[in-house]
């Protein structure tokens, strides 16, 4: 599978995962919707993972942290506490 389908597969999986948070919160099962929203996240920081280094193997982490890091997007960000973990200046 080529760079970018594997972009589209997991931007897929990410989008799928944000449509399932939605319908966890109208029907009030709020633990399962905070799981799905970091299930979004993993999936589309793989998505621009494997579009930005589309030759290499994608890690078996689950860390968003971990991911962010590995994709590039934090370069321009700050660790600001432990709870609020990034701060980006636009």
């Amino acid at each position: 599978m080529g760079g970018y389908r594997k972009a589209a597969y997991w931007l897929d999986a990410a989008d799928y995962d944000l449509q399932t948070a939605k319908a966890m919160r109208e029907t009030g099962r709020y633990l399962y919707v905070g799981f799905m929203c970091h299930q979004t996240i993993e999936k589309a920081l793989k998505g621009l993972l494997v579009t930005r280094k589309p030759g290499e193997e994608l890690p078996y982490i689950h860390s968003p942290v971990r991911l962010a890091h590995l994709s590039g997007i934090l370069t321009k960000c700050r660790k600001i506490s432990f709870h609020s973990w990034m701060f980006c200046p636009r």
